[in-house]
């Protein structure tokens, strides 16, 4: 046992042909990926797995699953339990160059309880490594296993906690040759990948004091991934500053960023905010595929009733239609599908946006840009003069915007906009506030609607719930109504690897969709409140986001607990 491992994997030089055709066996990369990726292999070197992290096609976690596979090797982390410091601080001990040689070259030693040594590396092969191991424990075989970067990284830091931490200041071209460095490289491209394979929204990386932590944002909720060293953190911000576009070496002033860039064999645009804090700057990095197949409306959970509604208005010949809610909440996804749904090929349609998420065929699309003084208002005054049919703007922020989307409905074109408000009908007195005459809200504004995003259940093991009778009461008028009799399949969400644990995999949209007649128009104008604008809703039949979501759960799709949490109780 002791021999085994190493010797097989002695026995097994990395061939790239035999690693690239077992990912793309797996599904992991494509072909083109793969083809990329021996073209730059070939013209800087180094490994093929290394190569296929930087240019973004494959996540480490998947490579070294691979390689695990290929070489039988195990993975710390995954096959072999990760060692701790004091086993890894005796192991130091026992090497005549110290942990200082061990950090410089990436290189985690540890003895397991039953007395074999384990030598842990980002590239296990490297006949150098072996070299120096047989030099520094002469008579002892090491049992070799791959290890994840940030891991290695992670542990052994923990054994130079006794150097002196990295100076966090630097000028723009040490941050700049910080930012250039192949290991960063990979690390952040890894992390890219990593968080497209999970299905991850954003990417949240936030400084601390001795350490900075990395959490995806996954179905809503965040879930922390990996912590780091605070030595590594400069390097990372500066190679995001870099590759979108930032200044590098300012860390003083919130910045704004964006990049293209091939994430996990998608084409993804990805937004990127840096805000300074106590301990450095906290960066979010939004991840947008280019490319979107489930752009229907079908595809984001309206009932029956709702999508009827939705598909109605996408025919309006003329007014506003208005999408409110949190950021976050799928604002534009919903925009995006109801401008797919009126493209019929005969209308000209025209998008001002900021910035421009999706690309859609057969629709103009201007990206907004505050600092040269082309803002929403500006560009719908020219939108005006391209002869539009329908117009989408991004949102509706301020007076003289929403005052021009106005004179755009009266003129006889259909307008799609967005605005944050917490409920559909509050979008009535949200743009009152803003300045416009309520006769002009009421006139020209067909409906609102609101929406929400609560996780789907996960296909896992989904037993029964008991519901609350008060529960069933609420939702049960809406049921018999909209759903025609189905029987009430309340779930309980329970985990399975498949969806890390939580119950939930995918997100679907609990909408409330108001339309505006002729009594919702007079309270409009009389400046009734939001209650009583309510009560009629209520008493024309329409439900509230609460109502929608408990319809979802009664259904199986969700459960009462997430549509409580996202609406409240």
């Amino acid at each position: 046992m002791e021999t085994a491992a190493p010797q097989r994997s002695a026995a097994l030089p990395c061939q790239t042909g035999r690693l690239g055709e077992l990912l793309i066996a797996q599904g992991l990369i494509g072909e083109s990926d793969l083809a990329r990726a021996l073209d730059l292999q070939g013209r800087i070197g180094g490994r093929l797995g290394s190569v296929l992290i930087r240019t973004g096609a494959l996540s480490e976690d998947n490579l070294l699953a691979a390689l695990g596979q290929q070489l039988q090797l195990p993975v710390l982390g995954v096959d072999l339990p990760l060692p701790d410091d004091d086993a890894l601080a005796a192991a130091a001990d026992q090497v005549s160059a110290g942990a200082d040689w061990l950090v410089d070259r990436g290189v985690l030693l540890w003895m397991s309880v039953d007395g074999e040594v384990h030598c842990g590396s980002r590239d296990p092969l490297d006949p150098v490594l072996r070299e120096l191991m047989r030099h520094a424990l002469p008579g002892r075989r090491p049992v070799y296993c791959l290890a994840r970067s940030q891991d290695v990284d992670r542990l052994l830091d923990g054994l130079a906690r006794r150097g002196v931490a990295a100076d966090a200041g630097g000028d723009a071209a040490s941050l700049r040759e910080m930012a250039e460095e192949a290991p960063i490289v990979e690390l952040v491209n890894n992390l890219m990948a990593q968080a497209v394979e999970q299905r991850a929204s954003d990417i949240h990386i936030e400084p601390e004091e001795r350490s900075f932590s990395v959490r995806f944002r996954i179905d809503g909720v965040l879930h922390a991934r990996l912590s780091l060293p605070r030595q590594r953190f400069d390097a990372v911000a500066s190679r995001l500053k870099l590759i979108s576009g930032m200044d590098i070496a300012e860390r003083r002033l919130p910045q704004d960023g964006r990049l293209s860039t091939r994430v996990g064999g998608q084409e993804m645009d990805i937004r990127v905010s840096a805000l300074p804090g106590v301990y450095g700057e906290s960066i979010v990095m939004r991840l947008l595929p280019k490319e979107r197949k489930d752009l229907g409306l079908a595809r984001l959970g309206f009932e029956r009733d709702h999508l009827a509604l939705m598909e109605a208005w996408t025919r309006e010949a003329n007014g506003i239609v208005l999408v409110t809610g949190p950021t976050g909440s799928g604002k534009s996804t919903t925009l995006y599908a109801a401008l797919a749904a009126a493209n019929d090929g005969l209308k000209k349609i025209i998008t001002v946006e900021d910035p421009v998420e999706f690309r859609l065929p057969a629709i103009t699309q201007i990206q907004a840009h505050a600092d040269i003084g082309l803002t929403f208002a500006s560009a719908l005054r020219s939108i005006l003069r391209q002869d539009p049919d329908v117009i989408m703007i991004g949102e509706i922020r301020d007076l003289e915007t929403a005052e021009i989307a106005v004179q755009a409905a009266l003129t006889g074109h259909l307008v799609l906009s967005t605005l944050h408000t917490n409920s559909a009908i509050s979008a009535f007195t949200r743009l009152v506030d803003m300045g416009v005459e309520p006769f002009l809200v009421a006139t020209p504004v067909r409906a609102v609607q609101a929406q929400r995003l609560v996780r789907r259940l996960c296909s896992c093991s989904r037993p029964a719930a008991s519901i609350p009778e008060g529960i069933l009461a609420e939702v049960s008028g809406h049921a018999e109504r909209v759903l025609e009799g189905l029987a009430p399949a309340f779930r309980e969400a329970v985990g399975c690897p498949e969806c890390l644990g939580t119950g939930y995999r995918g997100r679907l949209g609990i909408y409330e969709m108001i339309p505006v007649d002729d009594e919702m128009r007079h309270l409009i104008v009389s400046g009734a409140s939001v209650e009583d604008m309510k009560v009629l809703a209520k008493g024309q039949g329409h439900r509230f986001l609460r109502d929608d979501g408990l319809l979802k759960a009664w259904q199986g799709l969700t459960t009462v607990e997430e549509v409580l949490r996202v609406v409240g109780h």
